[in-house]
C-alpha cells in the first residue's frame, strides 16, 4: 500500500473532519453579532440623534457599496453628493424636519440621476434603496410611545429570520429555494427563518408590545419581506458577477450583506405604520390592530 492509500485510509477512520473555514466564518458572525446587535439595540432605545446618527451613517455605507457593486463608485462626483446629501437628510431628520430631508433626498436622486456615467438607473436605484432605508428607519422610531416597541420587532424578526434561516439552511439542507438567485439559500432555511420570526413576535407579544394575533401576523408578512429582500440583494451582485458587497463585517461581507433583509423590511413596515398611524403614529399603526 502506498502512502497516499495509508494516508485516505487513515483519514476514513476519523471520519469525517469539521470545516475549519466554515467554522471560523461562524466565530466571525458570532463575534460580529455580539458587537453590532447591542450597539444598534443601544441606538434604538436612545433614539432621537444617536439613532438617527447611526441610520445616517448605515445609509452612507450602504449607498457607497451599491455603487461598487454595480461598477459606479468610480464616479466620483456621484458617490460624493450622494453621501453628501444622504448626511445633509439626517441632519433633518434628527432635527425632526422630515418634510426637509425628504426634499434633500428628492434634489439627491436628481443629482445622481444627473450626474452617474455607465449605470445611470442602477446608481439612481442604489440612491432610492439607501434613502428609503434611511427615512424608514428613522419614522418608524418616531413614535414616542410605540417607535420602540414597533422598531425592536422589526429587528427581532430580521434577526431571526436570518439566524432561522443559517440553522436550518446548515443543519437540514434540502432543495434549493432560488438556485439561480442564490445557491446556499434552501427551502428549510426560508421556513426556519419564518419559525423564527413567529417565536420572537410571541415573544415581544408577551412583553406587552401589542395583542398576540397581530404580532404573529406582522412578523409573519417582515419575515417574507426580509428573506425577499435577501434574494433582491443577491440577484443584483450575481447580475453583476459580484460575491460580497466589501468584507466591513467579519464572516458577513458588507452592510449590503448584513442588511439587505432589515432594508427591505423596514420600508414595507414604515409604508404599513404610515398608512395606519400617519406621520407621527408609524409605530402605533404598525403594533396596534
Amino acid at each position: 500500500m502506498s502512502k497516499t492509500d495509508t494516508a485516505s485510509a487513515v483519514d476514513a477512520a476519523k471520519g469525517p473532519q469539521p470545516n475549519k473555514g466554515a467554522q471560523h466564518n461562524l466565530l466571525m458572525r458570532v463575534v460580529a453579532a455580539v458587537v453590532l446587535i447591542p450597539l444598534a439595540l443601544g441606538a434604538a432605545y436612545a433614539g432621537g440623534v444617536f439613532w438617527t446618527a447611526l441610520v445616517t451613517v448605515a445609509a452612507v455605507g450602504l449607498y457607497v457599496e451599491w455603487l461598487m457593486v454595480v461598477g459606479e463608485v468610480r464616479a466620483v462626483g456621484v458617490t460624493v453628493t450622494g453621501a453628501l446629501l444622504l448626511a445633509i437628510s439626517g441632519v433633518c431628520l434628527a432635527l425632526g424636519l422630515v418634510d426637509f430631508a425628504v426634499v434633500v433626498l428628492g434634489l439627491g436622486l436628481v443629482v445622481v440621476v444627473v450626474l452617474a456615467a455607465g449605470h445611470r438607473s442602477w446608481a439612481a436605484a442604489g440612491f432610492v434603496y439607501t434613502a428609503a432605508a434611511q427615512l424608514a428607519s428613522v419614522l418608524v422610531r418616531l413614535d414616542y410611545d410605540h417607535g420602540w416597541f414597533a422598531l425592536v420587532l422589526v429587528l427581532l424578526v430580521v434577526w431571526a429570520s436570518d439566524i432561522g434561516g443559517y440553522v436550518a439552511g446548515r443543519g437540514i439542507g434540502g432543495p434549493k429555494l432560488a438556485p439561480r438567485i442564490s445557491p446556499n439559500k434552501t427551502w428549510a432555511g426560508a421556513i426556519g427563518g419564518f419559525a423564527g420570526s413567529l417565536v420572537v413576535a410571541a415573544g415581544w407579544a408577551a412583553s406587552g408590545a401589542g395583542n398576540l394575533g397581530p404580532l404573529l401576523a406582522v412578523a409573519a408578512v417582515l419575515s417574507v419581506v426580509s428573506q425577499l429582500g435577501d434574494l433582491f440583494e443577491s440577484a443584483v451582485k450575481r447580475h453583476f458577477g459580484v460575491k460580497d458587497s466589501s468584507h466591513i463585517i467579519p464572516g458577513h461581507g458588507g452592510l449590503l450583506d448584513r442588511l439587505d433583509g432589515y432594508v427591505a423590511a423596514i420600508v414595507f413596515a414604515a409604508i404599513l405604520g404610515l398608512v395606519r398611524g400617519g406621520l407621527d403614529g408609524v409605530g402605533r399603526g404598525l403594533l396596534m390592530w
